[in-house]
């Protein structure tokens, strides 16, 4: 359970003293906790803090708050913290002895300190041949023990230079791992570079470090630094690239400079080769180099791998699959049969339809059929619930593209399989391609051996890729790769209404729903009475009809602020779901209370823990420093530095819910969600249920929804790279 502020002591406090012990460090240097004795009272003290933990013996400034754990009882909460050098021979002894320096020991440290005193550590620093004087150290263990208090010591004085100006010495830790001794030069030198190669330390952080040293407002490192930004928020909007002019204005803007001080940097690092840009129709769009090199090389891979495809020796490929249709007594319409003799004759095919149209026969016969020729086929998916949707429909081993590709790193993500230890299999199918971003599809086409078949299945009128690129799409608009749309519904007497409501979305008609059945609409006044049901469905009614609220029910919503947003529905959802109790573990961050026994989701890729973005768990373990969380396929431990990793996933985004399927659906359609209300969203949600579809709030937003096919349109050239537009 998290630690409660102390009656009478929620206002800020000072704290010095000596570091005792360190009783918990998180590896990411994310939080530690520490015992402190401190300098004008007796006794030790617990400190907590959100940073990489002192080192014991040193002196450390702390302010913040008291407050009572109530495992682990009263603590001081630190949220600012300043380190020194220990000074006193006691001090130096423990720091010493503490196992921070690489070939000392607690003798042998008490025996250095016997021999030197107070002056210890500037023999250390500066005369380490002299700790030779000490009975046992030879000149090698001399060296160790110097180079070693060499490198705590450059990481204290970065700490102190940090706090030296304004800023949190818990950077210091992750500059010094990736600069070492040359950290102190970086931030003083060339401070943007931070934001390009520190993990965790973005635009707004490194620019708050170049204005403490007295960088200028138009500098060009900074100028530089901020184009580089705006195209990253860019690419987090989905853009592979933007034309010249939008770009200069919000580089313009973010930065406060002239835009010609932009547009002078552009031109400067275009012809550095720092930046990428494409000119079309007139128009200069401008690549982050990383997104021009992934989309060129997408452009490259799928033209080669359709060339190169090893020939099936397929004579009539029409009776194969009319013998295959008669075996399984079924009834193909026409794009079926196409697409299955696509698959045996193309060397890249691309399966595309809404829901009822028969995709997943389809892939199925495709299987068979590949099989039959003695191919070995492997079978994927961008997200680990896609994975298990294919594998259930197809009755064969599927896994999500990132375990395909053998995924390992840390928040960067590395392939062990790539373009020089490429997949083994005659056939790759994927299933929700467009859920793949371009970075993705880049690094899955790189480890694709020359010959080998891909079949791409998608529904492109879902949302696109959270990433940047719409990579299915730009396949389809390009027209080079051999594909097949299915449209026709089967059995549409006998079609559920959630089928049928879905093309009806696609085709801006107006849906069949009622207050029963399978797709229902709940007309209500306001977005608080919307929230209202919801809970009330999720706790009562449905468990009523047999579903349960945390496996069956999934709430989706457009956005994530308001009384019908993501937010405040998780909140409310927990509390009347999984409410606290005494007995009951929990742990509180800036944004939301985790509670023993929560649905939660994974927010981002961790690549060591092989989680990612999109996973959704239970909370099985729950103390003050981590917890675990039971996944479909895995359990992972998460320390207290790690948790900003999870959110509550009662309730979740409809980008979020791509490549998943539910029993039941509800999706909320308010007023003040009509910025995000379109057709693509719409549709996205309602074909993620399997049994039921339950949308609440007002007719006139569901109206906007079916009615607007406005999409955001996403800058790319992919399409235009496979026709040969571009180079």
């Amino acid at each position: 359970m998290e630690q409660q502020t102390l009656a009478g002591f929620d206002t800020e406090e000072t704290l010095a003293g000596v570091v005792d012990s360190v009783i918990f460090a998180a590896p990411s240097g994310g939080f530690a906790v520490f015992r402190l004795r401190p300098d004008h009272e007796s006794g030790r003290v617990n400190v907590t803090v959100q940073s990489e933990a002192p080192l014991v013996g040193q002196q450390v400034s702390l302010k913040g708050r008291w407050v009572v754990h109530p495992k682990f009882g009263r603590q001081f909460r630190a949220e600012h913290l300043v380190v020194s050098a220990p000074t006193s021979v006691d001090g130096i002894e423990r720091f010493l002895a503490s196992g921070v320096i690489d070939g000392l020991g607690p003798a042998l440290a008490r025996r250095i300190v016997r021999r030197f005193g107070a002056e210890t550590l500037t023999v250390i620093e500066q005369q380490p041949a002299r700790l030779a004087e000490v009975p046992g150290v030879g000149q090698a263990t001399a060296e160790k023990v110097a180079a070693s208090y060499q490198a705590q010591s450059e990481l204290r004085d970065l700490m102190i230079w940090l706090e030296g100006h304004g800023l949190s010495g818990t950077f210091a830790a992750r500059i010094f791992k990736r600069y070492g001794s040359f950290a102190l030069d970086v931030l003083e030198q060339h401070p943007y570079r931070l934001a390009a190669e520190v993990e965790g330390i973005g635009f707004q952080t490194a620019d708050a470090i170049a204005r403490s040293i007295g960088i200028e407002r138009d500098d060009a490192a900074r100028v530089a630094a901020g184009i580089d930004y705006a195209l990253t928020q860019i690419a987090l909007s989905g853009h592979c690239c933007i034309p010249e002019g939008p770009l200069v204005e919000r580089a313009a803007a973010l930065l406060g400079v002239e835009r010609e001080a932009v547009r002078a940097s552009l031109r400067h690092g275009i012809e550095a080769d720092t930046l990428a840009v494409e000119h079309v129709g007139g128009e200069t769009l401008v690549y982050p180099p990383a997104l021009y090199e992934a989309e060129r090389r997408t452009a490259e891979r799928l033209r080669y791998l359709a060339g190169r495809a090893e020939q099936l020796t397929v004579k009539a490929p029409a009776a194969l699959v009319a013998d295959w249709e008669a075996r399984a007594g079924l009834r193909l319409a026409a794009g079926q049969r196409a697409a299955i003799e696509g698959a045996l004759t193309s060397g890249i095919f691309v399966l595309t339809g809404g829901p009822g149209t028969g995709k997943t026969t389809v892939v199925r016969g495709m299987i068979e059929l590949l099989e039959r020729q003695g191919l070995t086929i492997l079978l994927g998916a961008p997200t680990g619930r896609a994975a298990k949707r294919l594998a259930e429909a197809t009755g064969r081993k599927a896994v999500t593209v990132h375990r395909m590709l053998e995924a390992q790193g840390g928040a960067q993500a590395m392939f062990a399989k790539d373009e020089d230890e490429q997949l083994e299999a005659d056939v790759i199918i994927l299933d929700e391609v467009s859920m793949m971003d371009i970075v993705l599809m880049r690094h899955f086409l790189d480890a694709v051996p020359a010959g080998c078949h891909i079949i791409l299945v998608g529904d492109v009128d879902q949302l696109p890729a959270v990433g940047p690129g719409a990579v299915l799409k730009d396949i389809l608009r390009s027209g080079v790769i051999p594909s097949v749309c299915l449209t026709e519904v089967f059995r549409q007497d006998e079609a559920s209404r959630i089928v049928l409501n879905a093309h009806a979305i696609n085709q801006g008609r107006l849906l069949e729903c009622s207050a029963a059945g399978d797709f229902r609409f709940y007309e209500l006044p306001d977005a608080a009475a919307t929230a209202d049901r919801i809970v009330d469905l999720c706790a009562r009614e449905l468990p009523a009809e047999g579903y349960s609220p945390l496996s069956d029910i999934q709430v989706l919503s457009p956005m994530h602020r308001q009384d019908c947003g993501v937010d405040s529905l998780n909140r409310r959802l927990q509390a009347a779901l999984n409410p606290p109790r005494p007995a009951k573990s929990e742990y509180t961050n800036s944004v939301v209370t985790f509670r023993l026994g929560d649905k939660v989701m994974q927010t981002k890729n961790n690549y060591q823990k092989h989680v990612f973005n999109g996973d959704i768990g239970y909370i099985r373990e729950l103390e003050s420093d981590h917890l675990t969380v039971r996944f479909a396929e895995t359990t992972v431990d998460y320390e207290r530095a790690e948790i900003g990793e999870l959110t509550l996933a009662y309730a979740m985004s409809v980008h979020k819910s791509q490549g998943s399927e539910y029993p039941v659906i509800l999706l909320p359609l308010v007023p003040g969600h009509h910025v995000m209300l379109q057709r693509n969203l719409l549709y996205t949600a309602v074909t993620r249920a399997k049994s039921l579809v339950i949308l609440l709030g007002s007719k006139a937003a569901l109206q906007t929804a079916v009615e607007n096919d406005r999409t955001k349109r996403r800058y790319t050239l992919l399409a235009e790279r496979l026709t040969h537009t571009l180079g």
